[in-house]
């Protein structure tokens, strides 16, 4: 009983955990400096990074159309693993938890985890492959920025 206890706080935990963290990435995501990436006149979302990276015509319109494709999938994406968040919620909700029906839905969310960051990578190196060298520097040292400041706001992992 001590052990079907602890794991139940675990998996407790870590749904709290996932759901402070969507929190906190969706207020940065509105409060974000980068706002103008999402939003810009004659590129839209792009204008931010066709203005950064000096894109020419036809760079930024390769950028738009394969971004436009990838935010596609990968809101599809995302919203699949909402809705496996919310399935592993119900699970925990129930008076007699099924710990190996939650330990799947744990494996299958951290599948399409992974699976979200290698589409990430791939749409970046798509992009790192039509900008010449120096745009790729600046390309790199601006998700470089981005991550370091991500990390500030999140605090130190000291492992809690």
């Amino acid at each position: 009983m001590k052990s079907s206890a602890l794991k139940f706080l675990l998996l407790v935990s870590v749904s709290l955990n996932i759901a402070i963290l969507g929190t906190a990435g969706y207020r940065y995501y509105k409060n974000s400096p980068y706002r103008v990436f999402r939003r810009g006149s004659e590129h839209g979302r792009y204008a931010f990074l066709v203005k950064e990276l000096s894109l020419s015509p036809d760079q930024a319109k390769v950028m738009e159309e394969k971004g436009r494709l990838f935010h596609k999938d990968i809101v599809g994406a995302k919203q699949q693993m909402f809705q496996k968040r919310m399935a592993l919620i119900n699970l925990m909700r129930s008076d007699t938890p099924d710990t190996k029906a939650i330990d799947r839905a744990i494996s299958a969310i951290g599948d399409m985890q992974e699976s979200i960051q290698r589409r990430i990578v791939a749409h970046i190196l798509q992009v790192k492959s039509f900008l010449n060298r120096d745009q790729q520097k600046r390309f790199f040292d601006m998700i470089e920025k981005f991550m370091a400041r991500k990390e500030d706001r999140q605090g130190p992992h000291d492992g809690h």
